[in-house]
């Protein structure tokens, strides 16, 4: 297994690590500031999913740069990124801290996607990621940790950032979807009913 593959396996396993800081009641003390607080807890979460979301583009770049692409590769990256954030989605649904809506949009996309590109990859057809796309990833990644870190800093400006960052992640995410689906139609439209 090359190094591209462990990294993304790596981000596959940190996948239940963060679940069980966000949802197991471990007792770890709190920060508190005047209006704003935070677990321990949701820090540690917060940092691996950082760390964990910033692997995407590593194995990536890594399977490129040194000619590692492999099918194996080109299964689990999609498959790592889509747990990472259905997890993390569901786990802040679970705290209260996301309407479970938001999750259920973003959530059904990205199956939605993940199907059209199956029935491409059957017709041998290798379709790339769109802007939007990776818009869509870069919105979604900043409302996960904004709303992970309690609206830090924002929370002090009685701005409630992580609530626009989660409705511009799912308008985005709707938009990415749709855009995927018509730049792609084609595909649809070759597959026999």
């Amino acid at each position: 297994m090359n190094l591209a593959n462990r990294i993304t396996l790596a981000r596959i396993f940190l996948v239940p690590i963060i679940m069980f800081f966000l949802l197991v009641n471990v007792s770890l003390p709190q920060i508190s500031i005047e209006q704003f607080s935070i677990t321990y807890n949701q820090i540690i979460a917060a940092l691996i999913f950082i760390i964990a979301a910033s692997t995407d583009s590593l194995d990536g770049y890594i399977a490129r740069k040194r000619k590692l692409v492999t099918n194996l590769g080109k299964l689990l990256d999609p498959l790592a990124d889509k747990l990472l954030v259905s997890a993390v989605l569901v786990s802040l649904v679970e705290m209260d801290k996301l309407d479970a809506w938001i999750a259920i949009v973003i959530i059904s996309r990205e199956f939605a996607v993940t199907g059209l590109r199956q029935i491409a990859l059957l017709e041998g057809i290798v379709m790339a990621a769109s802007k939007w796309g990776k818009w869509k990833t870069g919105v979604q990644i900043t409302a996960i940790i904004a709303l992970l870190i309690n609206n830090f800093p924002f929370a002090f400006l009685n701005f409630r950032f992580d609530l626009l960052a989660s409705w511009v992640a799912a308008v985005i995410t709707l938009y990415s979807g749709f855009d995927y689906f018509m730049q792609n139609k084609h595909v649809i439209n070759k597959t026999p009913m």
